[in-house]
């Protein structure tokens, strides 16, 4: 076999720490950055493929000593329970199971490049010998499958999921599971020995060993767009880098920004943004494994809860790349090549920034909906419950034969007005989670300022009383893209609730004052909370900068390029008194002068 550079890159990673032993190694060690991963082939597969992410972090990262923990889905589960890894690259199943257990939180997806997506890069193939009579999944039904073990996501899970959903239970309608463990080509081994009939790999693993593709096919394969392997599911999200519970915010910090400077090119592989991995959390859900294993007990509210995701997925979009590609011709002077590289290269690098940018801002509206949608079922059981009322009284009074068409018709009237209420709630979330190309318009200010509201209310069962100040003229008008500055007021709604709702009822209100100033809109959001700490406004609007110990520091990065995108501005002033509470400003161009004569509006809402 060929010495390639990656193999290079593997034998230096593995003999730098060896070097720290020798005499004359005067460096004193840094401090340890402990990263597991999941050794799906083997030890020697692991230490070869995650060399480079081992090899960028020392680099970026010189006062610490990163080290690659290679472990089976127990022991990498154990080891972090234990506290003794820093971070976790794992398949995307096993990381559903420990962020709900340990509280792992994804930074960065893989990016495995070769036309596969970070969304959508992760199947698996069912394969069968080339002169097997099986064509389809149903015919396995009564047949032998060696798998990795129950639970693999891509050695077996997945392929469950397609099972399942043709009726056929792998535990009752097949001959039997072959669980054969790590590594996977252990599955192999099992069909060439005749211990099963089919067995299951992740997608692209047959098409990386030539000498099995030429023994076996895959069963069904799927037509999937851009996707250069032969899959039998359906694809699903790479594999997360993900920091646990105890990690600090600033390490993970400044390991996402070392490796999402990675390049196929340079590193041989590379990362991204993390991707959404609700289909994971929606395939788990139906096969009522991980963290929807309570999904089995036949309570009244399981049953609830299993049909709530049909009326939040309505909200949810699955996130995609934009890849742009420019070719330059190379038959012209070298000078002129030259010069006609470099901006092509700058058009690529400015269609990623943009790419970036809009994801990221469809991302953080997805972050702001995902942390408030938990109150949505409280808001939408008082219709729902209402409706269920008007129905069983109909009910009652037909048992009772005192059903009238008066009755009828106001029970109608009453089931259609909740029906309208909790269709209206959904239609705002579902509106305002919408991705879309950017387009502006002539608005209102105080129009913007009230939809943002009344979103922001529809999504918490007890929303905060919001007083809005307004001094602006009656024609005032701003030309803007109405769901981005929705964004950005939603933003700065929550954060003003999350900084006010533990302080006492009578600091728990949101300030709004709309006035303008020099031609242009100020919209100010002002609390009653805590405070910004010491020194946190010099480094609120830096991307991964957060006061919170959940947040990802994006949101007012965010917010703000899309103030500048409009020619305003986003800032934090102190507000008076000083030290109570935190006051944002929106400043925004308007369209046209403002009139002398103003509303001199004071509303309560």
């Amino acid at each position: 076999m060929p010495l390639t550079l990656r193999h290079v890159l593997a034998l230096v990673v593995l003999a730098l720490p060896l070097c720290a032993l020798l005499p004359h190694a005067a460096a004193a060690p840094g401090q340890p950055l402990r990263i597991g991963v999941l050794a799906f082939l083997g030890s020697d597969a692991a230490v070869e493929e995650w060399s480079p992410v081992i090899a960028r972090l020392r680099t970026a990262l010189p006062d610490y000593t990163p080290t690659l923990h290679h472990l089976d889905h127990d022991g990498l589960r154990d080891a972090a329970q234990r506290g003794e890894l820093d971070f976790i690259i794992t398949n995307p199943g096993h990381y559903i199971e420990l962020e709900a257990s340990l509280g792992a939180s994804r930074i960065l997806t893989l990016d495995a490049g070769g036309r596969r997506a970070p969304e959508r890069a992760l199947g698996s193939a069912v394969i069968v010998p080339r002169t097997s009579a099986l064509q389809t999944l149903d015919d396995l039904r009564g047949r032998r499958l060696a798998i990795v073990g129950r639970g693999g996501f891509g050695g077996f899970q997945l392929v469950w999921g397609e099972l399942a959903a043709r009726g056929i239970d792998p535990e009752t309608d097949l001959a039997g599971l072959h669980e054969v463990g790590f590594p996977m080509g252990g599955v192999v081994d099992a069909l060439d020995a005749g211990a099963a009939d089919a067995g299951v790999l992740r997608s692209c693993l047959l098409e990386a060993h030539p000498e099995w593709q030429a023994r076996f096919r895959v069963l069904a394969p799927r037509a999937e767009s851009s996707f250069p392997c032969a899959t039998s599911t359906p694809l699903y999200p790479d594999w997360p880098l993900a920091a646990l519970r105890d990690t600090s915010p600033e390490l993970a910090r400044m390991v996402a920004i070392a490796l999402l400077g990675m390049r196929h090119d340079d590193d041989g592989l590379a990362w991204s943004v993390a991707a959404d991995y609700q289909p994971v959390h929606e395939l788990f859900r139906r096969l009522e494994i991980g963290p929807y294993a309570y999904l089995r007990a036949p309570t009244l509210m399981v049953l609830a809860e299993r049909y709530w995701p049909w009326v939040a997925g309505f909200a949810l979009l699955i996130a995609g790349w934009i890849f742009y590609t420019v070719r330059v011709e190379h038959l012209v002077q070298v000078r002129t090549a030259a010069l006609r590289d470099a901006l092509a290269a700058r058009e690529a690098m400015e269609a990623r920034m943009r790419g970036a940018l809009e994801q990221a801002e469809h991302l953080s509206r997805l972050s702001v909906l995902g942390e408030l949608s938990g109150t949505l079922a409280h808001e939408l059981n008082q219709p729902l419950a209402a409706i269920a009322n008007y129905a069983n009284s109909l009910v009652r009074r037909a048992d009772n034969q005192r059903l009238t068409e008066a009755a009828v018709r106001e029970a109608a009237g009453e089931i259609t007005g909740q029906a309208e209420r909790a269709a209206g709630i959904l239609g705002r979330i579902r509106a305002f989670a919408r991705k879309r190309t950017a387009s502006r318009e002539a608005v209102a200010p105080r129009e913007l300022v009230d939809e943002a509201i009344a979103l922001f209310r529809g999504m918490l069962a007890h929303a905060p009383p919001i007083a809005i100040s307004d001094a602006l003229p009656a024609t005032a008008l701003i030309e803007v893209d109405r769901l981005q500055i929705q964004q950005v007021l939603l933003n700065l709604l929550k954060n003003a609730w999350d900084a006010s709702r533990t302080q006492a009822p009578e600091r728990q209100r949101i300030d709004i004052g709309l006035a303008s100033a020099a031609g242009s809109l100020r919209i100010a959001v002002r609390d009653y909370g805590s405070g910004l700490a010491p020194g946190a406004h010099e480094h609120l609007f830096e991307p991964f900068f957060t006061t919170k110990a959940d947040g990802l520091g994006l949101g007012l990065s965010i917010c703000r390029s899309i103030a500048e995108a409009h020619g305003g501005r986003l800032s934090a002033e102190t507000p008076a008194p000083a030290g109570v509470g935190a006051l944002f400003v929106l400043s925004l161009p308007m369209q046209a002068p403002s009139p002398t004569a103003t509303r001199g509006e004071q509303a309560q809402s």
